[in-house]
């Protein structure tokens, strides 16, 4: 008969194994397709190399040298902190207040929560042909409304001129992205304790009160996230920029994703694009790191 020492220590040994039949596939997954990437794009990043050719040329850190000192990289990435800032301006507020509503109007509401999230649900492509047409100058939806109000034929120049451009894009972005922030926090409102609404009621607060004084707060932690993931995305976007303007007009809407993309496959400059592509990986991160440093909420209530 074992003794109890012995059966912990099967049982523990027996939990190992199979923690690691469990873990090492997705562990093995990690490495192949993420960590491995990076390192590649690092090492990459020290060679001058047109991507195709078995030629190689090691250089060190020239493309670092050059990447610190390049004026349409910075630009792209001032880019990307105009399309975070709108990012987490405008999607996470309307999504909040959409989620607030939809909560407050129950079952009877859920129509709504079906028909608003249909943006989220379509291809950015898609999204990105449609808009292009919407927003054209000739025949497009800003013009047609123009000429009708002014009672002649008005051109409307929304993606050909800069800054315009660069924030019709946001605005587009915001109309996909709104809807996902709306579920996050609906889920949000959902996993609040319907005692702490009885309790708010008991004690005498309106619905107004109980929203600003005991729901809202209790959300900090997924607004803190959601914003996260808002700056994170778009500090690292390109599929709708590209099919819109494809970085135009004159750079007005390049971001840090479509240079790299324009250098790399384009321009079949690799090893410098690979540099770009490994800062856009150190700035992001650092950007994320900062603002979890930075923005503290309170966890527990």
């Amino acid at each position: 008969m074992q003794k109890p020492n012995q059966l912990a220590r099967v049982e523990s040994r027996n939990t190992a194994v199979a923690a690691a039949v469990f873990l090492i596939p997705a562990i093995a997954l990690i490495i192949v397709y993420m960590i491995y990437p990076i390192i590649d794009t690092f090492l990459t990043s020290q060679y001058s190399w047109n991507g195709i050719s078995t030629d190689k040329l090691f250089i060190g850190l020239d493309n670092w040298k050059t990447l610190l000192h390049d004026q349409y990289f910075w630009a792209a990435f001032k880019h990307n902190v105009i399309v975070m800032i709108f990012s987490i301006l405008l999607q996470i507020p309307i999504g909040m207040l959409l989620a607030t509503f939809l909560d407050a109007g129950g079952r009877r509401l859920n129509i709504f929560k079906i028909i608003w999230f249909l943006p989220y649900l379509m291809s950015s492509v898609a999204i990105a042909f449609l808009f292009t047409y919407i927003l054209a100058t000739n025949g497009g939806l800003f013009s047609t409304i123009a000429t009708l109000l002014k009672g002649k034929r008005t051109a409307v120049d929304l993606l050909g001129k800069s800054p315009q451009a660069l924030y019709a894009v946001i605005g587009v972005m915001a109309w996909q992205f709104t809807p996902f922030y709306m579920v996050y926090f609906i889920a949000g409102y959902s996993n609040i304790p319907t005692s702490l609404y009885e309790a708010a009621v008991i004690d005498g607060a309106n619905r107004r009160q109980y929203l600003f004084k005991v729901a809202i707060p209790m959300l900090g932690p997924i607004f803190k996230t959601a914003c996260t993931m808002s700056m994170i995305g778009s500090l690292k976007y390109f599929d709708m920029i590209w099919n819109m303007t494809q970085g135009g007009p004159a750079g007005g809407t390049e971001l840090m994703a479509t240079y790299m993309y324009k250098l790399s496959f384009q321009q079949w400059k690799m090893g410098y694009g690979s540099a770009v592509a490994a800062g856009m990986f150190i700035l992001i991160t650092a950007i994320a790191l900062l603002f979890q440093k930075i923005f503290v909420v309170k966890e527990d209530f």
